[in-house]
């Protein structure tokens, strides 16, 4: 199912939605304020192009004073809108039962675009 799972979302749209990743990733991390929100649209992008097999955990066990203060600033610059489309998608996906999985790696993005800092991708 994940090697299904993946081709069939590269061809519908992971990959348009990775590559927006990939440019503003790279657009953030032109100036040296957004490096850091630039490393974790990156992060968000590597687990767009292929969500399945993969989940996003937080490392350690807990998560830092700064990773905390970044992800409070990520919400409120653009994390909300992101984890808007995400959710906006996912709802659609979910009418039908053959979108079921789909949607539900929609989710899965929305927690990863809400609070990135202090989150890595690993494989499921």
């Amino acid at each position: 199912m994940r090697i299904i799972g993946n081709v069939i979302w590269i061809l519908f749209g992971g990959f348009v939605m990775a590559a927006e990743y990939l440019v503003g990733g790279v657009l953030l991390c032109c100036t040296l304020i957004g490096i850091p929100f630039g490393w974790q649209v990156f992060k968000i992008g590597l687990l767009a192009l292929l969500p399945f097999g993969q989940t996003s955990v937080v490392e350690g066990g807990s998560r830092s004073c700064l990773a905390v203060v970044m992800n409070v600033l990520w919400f409120f610059i653009g994390g909300i809108w992101i984890a808007l489309s995400h959710l906006l998608w996912g709802l659609l996906f979910c009418i039908t039962v053959v979108g079921i999985p789909f949607g539900l790696q929609h989710f899965k993005l929305m927690r990863v675009a809400l609070f990135p800092f202090g989150r890595v991708v690993v494989p499921a």
